[in-house]
């Protein structure tokens, strides 16, 4: 399993980042992402201390662990300003918080996102057509989830994505230790999306090359 989308106590998660790796490593994870919530407020304090942590852990992490950045509720007008913004700290992958219908998302987030270069559109709810095909475009990956409530819409997601041929990956939005996965078990979620079963390895395979990405 690799997750580009995991949660630590830099915003609502239950682990330190330290915590996280190691229970990862412990299920079987090649890679995995930290990527706190972080806005205006919060996006200069919360990425450099974790890009400190991995830097000091570097010699002795178990896997490979990108520090990276969940833009959130942001306003869509500034999004694209702090993905490059978190880029320019350090982010070795750049999320931004979609259009999910579980929350009240401002209308528009998907698409400055994707306008913007993010690397991964997570939880993008009922995403539009236009959308998907830009995300297309613009090489963005759109997310399939494993975390309850934003998961409603995954079949949505997975049929356009399919249907106009976007990129996706397959994340957790892990919070805490149960919402971490093993990689059957997120087989087994991309095919509830219905999501074709020759197209399910190419999706575990856009995960590794934005690992690879952020490792040059």
């Amino acid at each position: 399993m690799i997750d580009l989308h995991t949660h630590t106590i830099f915003s609502d998660g239950e682990l330190i980042p330290s915590e996280l790796i190691q229970r990862a490593s412990a299920m079987g994870y090649r890679a995995l992402a930290i990527t706190d919530h972080m806005d205006q407020s919060n996006l200069d304090f919360a990425l450099p201390r974790i890009l400190k942590a991995l830097q000091q852990m570097k010699k002795h992490l178990p896997i490979p662990v990108i520090a990276g950045v969940e833009l959130t509720h942001v306003p869509p007008a500034l999004i694209p300003g702090l993905i490059k913004e978190a880029r320019e700290l350090g982010a070795g992958i750049v999320v931004v918080h979609g259009e999910t219908i579980v929350e009240p998302v401002a209308e528009g987030t998907n698409r400055a996102a994707i306008e913007g270069g993010a690397d991964i559109l997570a939880h993008p709810g009922l995403i539009a057509t236009e959308d998907v095909i830009l995300a297309k475009e613009r090489g963005v990956r759109l997310e399939i989830t494993a975390r309850k409530g934003h998961s409603i819409s995954n079949g949505h997601v997975a049929r356009l994505a399919q249907q106009y041929g976007a990129g996706m990956v397959l994340n957790t939005d892990s919070h805490s230790p149960a919402d971490l996965i093993t990689r059957e078990f997120g087989k087994k979620v991309l095919l509830a999306a219905g999501i074709e079963p020759d197209r399910v390895e190419a999706i575990f395979n856009n995960s590794m090359e934005l690992v690879k990405r952020a490792a040059n």
